[in-house]
């Protein structure tokens, strides 16, 4: 049985060389890295959040370094208000 080609088979590939990994635990890396990217704003607003609220920060602190963090996303999100941040959260 053949193996279908991934798009990705050639930063699987640099991986190998580059890195300890095998093939398999390379290509694990690179969807994890993929899925990461793939993350909405919302998605990663909500994900923050609830992170940081189990490490017990305050929702201050918390809109806070989720509004540091997301000009800093893969593609920057547009600057969003502490209102946005709270609809995103609770809707």
């Amino acid at each position: 049985m053949l193996e279908r080609p991934s798009a990705h088979d050639d930063l699987v590939d640099h991986l190998v060389r580059s890195t300890p990994l095998r093939r398999g635990e390379a290509a694990r890396v690179v969807l994890d890295v993929l899925a990461y990217f793939d993350e909405t704003v919302e998605e990663f607003v909500r994900r923050r959040h609830r992170e940081l609220q189990a490490r017990g920060l305050t929702n201050p602190e918390i809109f806070e370094r989720i509004t540091a963090e997301l000009p800093h996303r893969a593609v920057a999100p547009p600057e969003l208000s502490l209102r946005q941040l709270r609809r995103i959260v609770y809707g």
